[in-house]
């Protein structure tokens, strides 16, 4: 109870808020008293009534001073995901007000919190957002990031507020926001676990980027990076229909050379590591034999092409779930240890909630059916109040993916 979580869907924005607010009331009532930070998701369907649903929200849960959250062509919650249809979730998180600080555009971290870690929300359209997010990364002592890219068809709305909603020399903050970056830093009184679970598997294994310019690849362990690219693919440009189907279906990995792990982008079991960043293929030079990507590329970076594979993004979903419960159990076991044995053991009881941000590529049946995406988590993770949002691009580190999940756990 100590996060209450509710969600609703329904085409008018204030029948979806009167189902939320009476599902927050039923829990508060049980937990005796109101946490003071909500996590509000909304889908795009909702981007217009915005203003006019934070401004409800704040006014019916006055206790709760403090809102953070933003947009997406569908929201995550608990086992089930609101796709391409009206929706809101809340979560309501009972964290220490001095271990946390909302910010935004007009409210910047103040140098005078210790921000340990920190849920980010940005505007995908942002110029150089890759230097900001990295240097927000670096303004926090663990380098840690998490959260996403607004996903909207219509306005990318963040919400973004604290406290009475008054920043000294800004006026009064409306709380919702377009463009830049916003969200919420907190202590590290605030501890949690978090895991990226990618989406795409590699056709071959990784090479080394042995000549770029700007976002085209030339050269791949010192051969034609196009001609790399048609081998590994198994087609021709004397058959350029087929060729060209199989190079849209195709991606690329990316890893920096400062994040290369020992076994290098794709790992021993063939997949790839946490750190590799997907990337589509947005053109060809056959003149040159190049490969234009939607990134910048710098020689000395591994590459690897792939594709998007369901079978290995539900597979590696269970596996990252399964990490987090057993650093859970690892946490716990000293305690578990002095208990006798008919007291229950208590792992269960260090996940307080959960935030998860999957790309937008990956909602709806992707995964075979609507949900089944957040029904792994439920049973690979078990019952735990989860909101979320599925985004443009994902935010872990100081790292902006493509095609994969951020799972963050808040424990106790």
């Amino acid at each position: 109870m100590r996060f209450p979580c509710a969600h609703a869907t329904h085409p008018q924005w204030r029948m979806s808020a009167g189902l939320v607010l009476a599902q927050l009331r039923a829990q508060l009532a049980l937990a005796g008293q109101t946490p003071t930070l909500a996590l509000l998701y909304i889908t795009d369907h909702y981007a217009e009534q915005a203003q006019a649903i934070l401004d409800h929200l704040r006014t019916e849960l006055p206790e709760v001073t403090d809102w953070a959250g933003t947009v997406g062509v569908g929201i995550a919650v608990n086992n089930a995901e609101y796709f391409d249809e009206p929706a809101m979730a809340i979560m309501l998180c009972d964290f220490p007000s001095d271990q946390y600080r909302v910010f935004s555009g007009i409210a910047p971290l103040a140098q005078g919190f210790h921000a340990h870690t920190a849920l980010v929300h940005a505007d995908g359209q942002t110029p150089d957002l890759s230097d900001l997010v990295h240097e927000l990364a670096d303004r926090t002592e663990t380098g840690y990031l998490f959260g996403g890219l607004a996903a909207s068809r219509t306005q990318s709305i963040q919400f973004a507020v604290g406290g009475d909603g008054f920043i000294p020399g800004q006026g009064r903050a409306s709380g919702t926001f377009l463009g830049g970056l916003s969200g919420v830093a907190f202590g590290s009184g605030v501890p949690l676990i978090s895991r990226v679970t990618q989406g795409c598997l590699p056709v071959a294994k990784s090479h080394i980027v042995s000549s770029a310019e700007r976002n085209v690849v030339y050269g791949l362990d010192g051969e034609p990076a196009l001609e790399v690219l048609l081998r590994e693919l198994k087609v021709n440009l004397d058959q350029p229909d087929s060729a060209l189907k199989a190079v849209r279906a195709t991606l690329a990995g990316l890893l920096d050379l400062n994040d290369a792990p020992s076994d290098g982008a794709v790992g021993r079991s063939g997949n790839f590591g946490n750190d590799v960043r997907v990337r589509h293929i947005i053109g060809l030079d056959p003149q040159r034999q190049g490969v234009a990507l939607a990134d910048h590329v710098q020689q000395g970076m591994e590459l690897a092409f792939c594709q998007r594979n369901v079978q290995a993004a539900s597979a590696d979903l269970v596996r990252i779930c399964a990490e987090i419960r057993e650093e859970l159990e690892t946490e716990v076991a000293p305690a578990a240890s002095l208990m006798s044995a008919d007291e229950p053991t208590p792992t269960s009881k260090t996940m307080l909630g959960a935030v998860y941000v999957s790309c937008a590529g990956r909602g709806g049946p992707h995964f075979g059916a609507p949900g089944a995406e957040l029904q792994i988590v439920r049973r690979a993770l078990g019952v735990v109040p989860l909101v979320g949002f599925f985004a443009g691009g994902e935010i872990a580190r100081h790292h902006i993916y493509g095609y994969t999940g951020v799972l963050t756990v808040f424990t106790a």
